[in-house]
């Protein structure tokens, strides 16, 4: 399954970076004492500014394409789509987009925007038990945030900058990864404490970006010096990072060694490299718009490698892989602190905060839970399904089981 792999880490990258704006050299700031928490800044909202939309895009399956049906913040209320169910089925919408009267009675897009929402399989069951993440520190190295979105506001005790140009406003991914991992209704970790840093993993030039990792490492390093100066029962477990590297881009040593020393210190990097780093495999999953995010028997392979999967199912170990939600996913959006935005096709950007999420869960269940053991027991008690497609079975695993996990793990 390597050209999978090879392109949902493209995928990843192409979402880290599809609204980053030029980003500056700024020089990272050093600090010889305890470093002090706060908010270096709040970047404006961001505005699409889009206005009516013409005619709406058609959905083309066979397509490697990106945003096919991209109708956030759009008007299309001038539209007639009373007969294009098959298309908005694969449609991206935010907040701000304005519908018209005559949708397909089988698209309700407020049913799906708050389906989306539930990080499913069982996690609002845990947090009804308590089982939040509280007293656990989740960093992220992302895009600019909106750090006064209400997914997240009330978690956020950390917000910096590094390799940033001051002027830009919130990004796209920023909000969606932060809420994934710690919104209080999109998350899966609602209570953990979010510590954040925004970074650019290189520079535009001439058109094109060249990648340097170097700025990510610096920014894992300034992760680990702020957990220096937590309490001991407040400590970061876990870094989300939706973006991997290789051996051919500037900076993969230092990210690489700075992976290192976050394992020293006991902490869990989540990264599309996480193969690399820890020897883990997983693999996001797809949801149809109107499915049950509660029930495994919902998903299937997600949209970015399904075609793939299909040809050769046989590639796909359920005994390696651990299958994280990805698709159909509501997240907090840039464009208001009360926004959010519907993602119909994901990619492994929006599994690896919900890793991140779930080990926040392990740690406050079991302290002394190590990414090795956690893994191993996500393996072991996660559900492998009969997943059907045009009248083929397909023994589809392993679907992680959050429940069973925190069970198996907790310590008594």
């Amino acid at each position: 399954m390597k050209r999978g792999f090879i392109g949902v880490i493209i995928l990843s990258l192409l979402l880290t970076c599809s609204c980053t704006q030029k980003a500056k050299t700024a020089d990272v700031k050093q600090s010889d004492s305890k470093v002090e928490l706060g908010i270096v800044r709040h970047p404006p909202a961001a505005s699409y500014s889009r206005g009516k939309m013409t005619g709406l895009p058609s959905f083309n399956p066979n397509s490697e394409d990106n945003w096919q049906v991209d109708l956030r913040s759009y008007d299309i209320s001038d539209l007639s789509l009373a007969d294009r169910l098959k298309d908005l089925k694969y449609a991206d919408f935010d907040s701000k987009t304005v519908w018209p009267k005559n949708l397909p009675k089988e698209f309700d897009k407020d049913k799906i925007m708050e389906l989306g929402k539930n990080p499913g399989l069982g996690i609002r069951e845990l947090h009804s038990k308590g089982i939040t993440g509280k007293g656990v520190g989740v960093a992220i190295i992302d895009q600019q945030l909106l750090v006064d979105h209400t997914e997240y506001k009330d978690r956020l005790r950390y917000y910096d900058e590094i390799h940033i140009d001051n002027g830009t406003p919130a990004q796209m991914h920023g909000p969606a990864v932060a809420s994934i991992a710690v919104g209080k209704n999109v998350g899966v970790a609602p209570e953990a404490d979010l510590y954040y840093i925004a970074e650019t993993h290189g520079d535009f030039k001439d058109g094109g970006f060249d990648w340097d990792f170097t700025w990510l490492a610096k920014s894992i390093d300034r992760i680990l010096e702020v957990n220096k100066s937590l309490e001991n029962d407040k400590k970061i477990r876990v870094i989300s990072i939706s973006v991997g590297w290789s051996k051919e881009q500037k900076g993969y040593k230092e990210v690489t060694e700075a992976v290192k020393r976050a394992k020293k210190e006991g902490i869990l990097v989540v990264s599309s490299s996480i193969h690399e780093t820890y020897k883990f495999n997983f693999q996001g999953l797809g949801r149809d718009i109107l499915n049950d995010p509660e029930s495994p028997s919902s998903y299937e392979p997600g949209i970015f490698w399904k075609n793939e999967y299909l040809k050769k199912p046989d590639l796909l170990k359920t005994s390696d892989y651990l299958l994280i939600p990805m698709d159909s996913r509501t997240v907090a959006s840039p464009t208001g602190e009360e926004d959010y935005v519907f993602y119909r096709n994901g990619g492994w950007s929006w599994s690896i905060p919900y890793i991140s999420g779930l080990y926040a869960l392990a740690c406050q269940v079991n302290p002394d839970i190590t990414p090795e053991k956690f893994w191993e027991a996500a393996l072991s008690t996660g559900d492998i399904i009969d997943y059907k497609n045009d009248n083929k079975t397909y023994k589809f695993g392993t679907i992680v089981n959050p429940k069973k996990l925190m069970d198996k793990i907790e310590k008594k």
